[in-house]
């Protein structure tokens, strides 16, 4: 089962990877990720909004944009879309918005698209957070072949990262100890919200999350009952309120990098589907007299 705290840091985690793109690769996850979100209409999502969504991601193509996203369509919660983006710092962030700026032909098919858009979602907001690299576990950057990402949010009490800090060292060092699958990486939100943490981790299929669960009894035993009563405390004194979603990416309004398409073209630009037959087969009208 899931509990109310960092346990949620490890025992949903199975492969966890990093949702994230970047426009030079980087063996390291970049500091700075830029989340915009999108609350969808009824009736708006699946192929509606995919083909509104196309507009942005064939502008970005034409013009050989190096900066790459991905599109992540909620499967609980709210219906939404995430898409996500990463820079190895705010200066290459203002690099970005600088060069799109003076792109006239880019930034107008963007605008265009916006309008667009716009007819489809219900509301709109964003998040830039930051890289925590010392409460992240066993990060990984590729996600040629990740199909699922899990976002776990924990607002903090204020006051108390402390508690939150030996929290998740606590966790962290229990999954050592384990030795299981758990890997994901950490995010302090910067702008947009204040005292928030969002976990990030992928699957490359929902059956990771079945192997995640499988391995809690591992992780209970090396944590400890001592352990897991410490564990408590420290959660409910630094932890307002948490939150666990999921998320399937959606190649379809994503823009990812050459090297994912290239390496699971299946998955990252799969072939249109196959038009009908021809009617060559139907019989002929009978002529009129």
């Amino acid at each position: 089962m899931k509990m109310t705290i960092p346990v949620l840091l490890g025992l949903s985690l199975a492969a966890g990877l990093t949702p994230y793109v970047q426009a030079q690769p980087s063996p390291a996850p970049p500091k700075v990720l830029h989340i915009e979100r999108e609350f969808i209409k009824p009736g708006k999502a699946g192929a509606i909004h995919d083909r509104s969504e196309s507009a942005f991601v064939q502008a970005m193509a034409r013009a050989k944009w190096p900066t790459h996203y991905i599109a992540l369509n909620s499967m609980s919660g709210k219906s939404r879309a995430l898409y996500l983006v990463a820079y190895d710092s705010f200066a290459d962030w203002q690099k970005d918005i600088d060069a799109t700026s003076k792109n006239a032909a880019l930034s107008a098919e963007l605008d265009r698209s916006s309008v667009n858009d716009g007819e489809l979602i219900s509301g709109y907001d964003e998040g830039v957070l930051y890289y925590q690299d010392e409460q992240s576990f066993h990060p990984v950057a590729d996600l040629t072949h990740t199909r699922f990402i899990e976002i776990t949010s924990f607002r903090l009490r204020p006051g108390h990262h402390k508690e939150w800090n030996d929290a998740v060292k606590l966790v962290i060092d229990a999954h050592k100890k384990a030795n299981d699958s758990a890997n994901w990486d950490m995010y302090e939100l910067e702008y947009g919200g204040a005292d928030e943490y969002l976990l990030l981790s992928a699957d490359n299929g929902l059956a990771d999350i079945d192997n995640g669960f499988a391995e809690g009894k591992k992780f209970n035993e090396a944590l400890g009952e001592d352990g897991m009563k410490k564990l408590e405390q420290l959660a409910a004194a630094a932890i307002e309120s948490s939150d666990s979603e999921l998320f399937a990416i959606n190649p379809k309004q994503s823009y990812p990098p050459d090297a994912w398409v290239k390496a699971n073209p299946t998955f990252w630009k799969p072939a249109p589907a196959a038009k009908p037959a021809a009617d060559a087969a139907k019989p002929a009208p009978a002529d009129k007299k």
